[in-house]
């Protein structure tokens, strides 16, 4: 049986988080990527985590991957979305 509150917060939030749980945390992730809010809120407690996903603290960090930096990009090879190959051999 899928869990109501779980539910109902996906309805709720569908724009704005993704929501998942499991068997002792709530995660959401933004679904706008370059948010100036944490992209991620995680909590025990489910009160805690609404009051978060209303007011989501100042993203702390870079906002973009360190993947799409030019040092990445003149290194690695981009295979796929979100996967990337650096042929370069191990120092040994």
């Amino acid at each position: 049986m899928q869990d109501p509150m779980l539910w109902l917060l996906r309805r709720h939030y569908a724009g704005t988080w993704t929501i998942r749980r499991t068997a002792h945390l709530w995660i959401a992730v933004a679904t706008n990527p370059d948010t100036d809010r944490a992209p991620t809120v995680m909590h025990d407690d489910v009160e805690k985590f609404v009051r978060e996903l209303e007011n989501p603290p100042p993203r702390v960090g870079r906002r973009i991957s360190l993947l799409s930096t030019s040092w990445s990009a003149e290194r690695l090879d981009q295979i796929g979305d979100g996967a990337y190959r650096d042929d370069t051999p191990p120092i040994t």
